[in-house]
């Protein structure tokens, strides 16, 4: 999923970022980034995502202390590998229909209007945190195309940890807001992004039994149990089987 993930987002960034750059207001960052230490509600890391090249201009130092990555480690696909398996599916189709939503907007709206939506990211010690995603068009063509957008990552956690995630589109000096959007599964989203099996030994494994013994009582081969736990690993995104374990406990996967 981890690269499936990151081209199909492109593709959907593609269809945004057409036209050459408009004449538009100047972007203050200095004055956003003011506004963010006065109204954050958590700790938070800023960016410029550059729709035109799917990559991003600027990453703010506050990543690392939020992420626990080095800044020169992330790029944008490295951090949409952090999203949380089951939230990437919910990402390609809040994607698409941000996409949909500004592309029925006029010239003068599209600058009156911020995104908000919310998912899992991995920090560099294994654990999730929910973030919330708010997100400002910085520069726009003269076709409406989406160029350059202003986002902020804010940790959420002691808000909001379970649950999917919810798109919002916040209008701006008299503009209306549309909450918690409907949001159509142009990419499927699975009720569970664990295989009935998967789950069943993800349980025993919780329960301390080796993979034999897993073996034995599914009436399974050794073989077999050992891809459904290197299926595990690479779901759960977890470095060691210790790691999973725990994951698991925490967040009620079993």
């Amino acid at each position: 999923m981890k690269l499936a993930t990151f081209n199909e987002a492109i593709k959907i960034w593609d269809k945004a970022a057409i036209g050459e750059p408009a004449k538009v207001a100047l972007f203050d960052l200095e004055v956003q980034k003011r506004l963010l230490n006065i109204f954050s509600v958590g700790d938070y890391y800023y960016y410029i995502f550059n729709a035109k090249e799917s990559k991003l201009d600027l990453l703010s130092e506050e990543a690392t202390s939020v992420l626990g990555y080095k800044n020169e480690e992330i790029d944008l696909s490295f951090l949409v590998n952090l999203f949380h398996p089951e939230d990437q599916p919910w990402f390609l189709n809040i994607e698409n229909k941000i996409v949909e939503f500004y592309g029925k907007l006029t010239l003068d709206q599209i600058p009156n209007y911020k995104v908000r939506y919310d998912y899992r990211i991995r920090k560099s010690n294994g654990e999730y945190i929910r973030v919330l995603q708010q997100v400002i068009v910085m520069q726009h063509s003269e076709v409406g195309g989406i160029l350059r957008t202003f986002g902020v990552h804010t940790d959420i956690s002691h808000l909001k940890m379970e649950g999917n995630p919810v798109l919002s589109f916040i209008g701006l000096n008299g503009e209306p807001s549309f909450i918690d959007v409907e949001i159509e599964k142009v990419f499927p989203v699975p009720s569970s992004f664990l295989t009935n099996r998967e789950q069943e030994i993800l349980l025993m494994l919780v329960n301390g039994n080796e993979t034999k013994e897993i073996a034995t009582a599914l009436g399974i081969s050794t073989e077999t149990v050992g891809t459904h736990r290197k299926n595990l690993l690479a779901k759960t995104q977890a470095r060691n089987t210790a790691e999973m374990i725990s994951m698991a406990i925490r967040k009620g996967w079993v």
